[in-house]
């Protein structure tokens, strides 16, 4: 498969300490994206899933896979092996993507479907620079949603992510 890069310890691509995959090559190209140079499929690098897979296993404090890009669902045959070694191992899964829930589950593609169902969170649609906002937790535009995957499926319609008490909501101070 290709990527750009790798990110072994991130803090910001989702909850907890993440393993971060950046793939190579996105048909959005949205104009303003944070990440234009891996829009084009030959550039980045080649690499063995397996390779990616021994990386993500190896700090045992790692919460989580996030696949990112380009666009994660343009090679994910390549991916569901990383996102299933993943989930065997409790490691919660999010990815990006600028297709919405909608759009991969109305194209019905099987290893598109296939990724979909392996990721816990998956943060929809195309980055649109018109609205861009720096006050939205994991998005970089107001368009774009995080999805709670199980229940988008199970539900048939996109469903908002909700995240998980943390227990410290008793020690907030109100302003």
């Amino acid at each position: 498969m290709r990527i750009s890069d790798t990110i072994q310890d991130s803090i910001v691509d989702g909850p907890g300490l993440r393993y971060v995959i950046f793939t190579q090559g996105c048909p959005h190209r949205c104009p303003g994206c944070h990440n234009p140079g891996t829009h084009d499929p030959e550039g980045g690098r080649e690499v063995e899933p397996e390779l990616l897979i021994k990386q993500m296993l190896s700090n045992p404090l790692t919460d989580g896979l996030t696949l990112s890009g380009g666009e994660p669902f343009y090679q994910a045959a390549a991916l569901v092996p990383i996102a299933e070694a993943a989930r065997a191992h409790r490691l919660n899964v999010w990815a990006w993507s600028g297709w919405t829930f909608e759009e991969l589950m109305e194209e019905g593609d099987p290893d598109k479907l296939a990724l979909l169902r392996l990721c816990d969170v998956l943060v929809d649609g195309r980055f649109v620079l018109a609205k861009r906002t720096l006050e939205l937790k994991w998005r970089g535009s107001s368009n774009q949603r995080v999805l709670d995957v199980k229940k988008s499926l199970e539900s048939g319609r996109a469903t908002l992510y909700t995240p998980p008490p943390t227990g410290l909501e008793a020690f907030a101070v109100p302003l």
